[in-house]
């Protein structure tokens, strides 16, 4: 798999699950040789300005729990939840990196149930899991997020939370520059046109989707959620590590993260 260029194009859901395993799977261990010690084997991270689900608790009380990570990765966050008492269950897409979270759970006797899956089709039972998560998994990857939002919503019992991370959307007009080049404003925030990496032959080889605000809160409320809490995380002081386009340069100026707290709504 090599990228010769970038686009933007629409990219079915095939075309981008197709791209995204592939993705990924080439990916796993440079991933993990770049940000496996951040990540941590069995902590949750929200985001790369490091905020901790220990310290923030946007899940509540998990202990006796049923819990679904959805676009686990290597899992770290499923293992962590194990460790406060959840039954914890990661799914991802990609079977490379399952790998390393079955590896990590060798290590660390953390071992938690890992099932490789497109978020858009979860082979799981419906009303079966209390909490359902997602740090940076899966949301961003898929072509229809009203798809994903309503298997969240199928398989979480009523009253359920439904939490996510994603890139905060102002992001997106800002060019994937941690400097000062990526300062300045060159896409339309609302352009929603997929980013597309391709090959040489015009294939996708990486997607990610483009929503705005009032996109994911439409879609949340259609799929039966309510919005109870919006987190915009801030550059925390003294943080110096730079990820892909997140930095401290950018970190004081605007938002990195937006993360979406959510309730299934009871039914009457």
């Amino acid at each position: 798999m090599h990228t010769a260029g970038v686009a933007y194009r629409p990219v079915d859901s095939a075309e981008a699950a197709s791209a995204n395993l592939a993705w990924w799977d080439a990916d796993a261990d440079d991933y993990h040789a770049t940000h496996g010690e951040f990540l941590g084997e069995s902590d949750f991270r929200w985001c790369p300005e490091g905020l901790l689900e220990a310290d923030a608790r946007l899940l509540g009380e998990v202990r006796d729990t049923d819990v679904l990570e959805v676009g686990c990765g290597s899992a770290p966050c499923t293992r962590w939840l194990h460790t406060q008492g959840a039954r914890a269950v990661g799914v991802d897409l990609s079977g490379g990196m399952l790998r390393h979270g079955l590896a990590a759970g060798e290590r660390t006797g953390i071992r938690v149930p890992l099932v490789q899956a497109n978020a858009e089709r979860l082979p799981l039972a419906g009303d079966s899991f209390d909490t359902a998560c997602s740090a940076f998994g899966a949301v961003p990857f898929v072509a229809s997020v009203e798809t994903l939002f309503a298997e969240v919503a199928r398989v979480l019992r009523p009253g359920g939370r439904w939490v996510f991370a994603v890139t905060h959307p102002m992001r997106w007009i800002f060019p994937d520059d941690p400097g000062p080049t990526g300062l300045t404003a060159t896409q339309p925030y609302f352009d929603r046109t997929p980013y597309v990496e391709v090959d040489a032959d015009g294939r996708a080889t990486y997607v990610e989707y483009h929503r705005t605000m009032g996109d994911y809160v439409r879609a949340l409320a259609a799929a039966g959620f309510r919005l109870t809490d919006l987190i915009e995380p801030e550059w925390p002081e003294g943080h110096t590590r730079t990820w892909g386009q997140w930095s401290p340069l950018r970190g004081k100026l605007f938002p990195g993260t937006a993360i979406f707290h959510t309730v299934k709504e009871r039914q009457t």
